[in-house]
């Protein structure tokens, strides 16, 4: 294999990594609600949707990036679970059931493909820009989602262990609802409007490293008080 194409090929994982941190934050966050037993299997269909959306995102790029309202759909679902968290915090400090209905563990699943619906967007239009050869971006992709599944379950674990970090996970999912809602906004402009001086212009690199940011520092305070061990 071409040193070149290697490169490529991380460089994408990476990436995918480092742009999509906030995800597996708030998939971590969404199948916490679920039973301990069934977390597990809710993020195993999560990545099998998100190999079948990604790479189907990736096949009509022409097409998905023009999906404006997909994001702005995700971005309204991350800023109400956001508000909910910190408006009611009697549910927020809700222990997890024992036991849900089917269609209850399904709907978590639904949320979780939403969201990987949502960030796919910001996911093609970088991995198009880095190569032309679909199967390198295929698969730098699908190992950095790989990637991201390993850390939604590193997330779950963390939210259980230390309660301060539940907080810092919703400050971070109300601002990737902030980032998917600007970037929304910004292909209706350009794409459907045809007004791209109404763009906000949001450098979403930029802040995705400062999504980065906050949760590095917030894990700081987070993680200096565990939760209390039970006898």
């Amino acid at each position: 294999m071409e040193t070149g194409v290697l490169s490529t090929i991380l460089v994408l994982m990476v990436l995918e990594v480092i742009l999509s941190a906030d995800n597996a934050l708030i998939l971590g966050v969404i199948v916490q609600k679920l039973p301990f037993h069934l977390r597990r299997k809710a993020l195993f269909y999560g990545i099998l949707g998100a190999y079948v959306l990604r790479g189907l995102a990736l096949f009509f790029a022409a097409l998905v990036i023009k999906l404006w309202w997909v994001q702005v759909l995700g971005a309204a679902y991350l800023l109400y679970i956001a508000l909910k968290h910190f408006l009611k915090p009697e549910e927020a400090h809700a222990p997890p059931p024992v036991e849900v209905s089917a269609a209850h563990f399904w709907k978590t699943v639904a949320q979780v493909e939403l969201m990987d619906l949502a960030f796919a967007v910001d996911s093609v239009l970088v991995a198009v820009a880095l190569s032309d050869r679909l199967w390198v971006i295929y698969t730098g992709v699908l190992l950095g989602i790989l990637a991201l599944r390993m850390l939604a379950s590193l997330v779950v674990n963390l939210l259980d262990r230390y309660p301060r970090f539940k907080h810092l996970a919703y400050v971070v999912v109300g601002l990737a609802g902030v980032k998917l809602l600007v970037g929304g906004w910004d292909k209706l402009a350009k794409e459907t409007l045809h007004r791209p001086e109404l763009a906000l212009g949001l450098d979403k690199e930029a802040f995705s490293l400062f999504i980065l940011g906050v949760l590095l520092l917030g894990s700081f305070w987070a993680l200096r008080k565990p939760a209390p061990q039970t006898p």
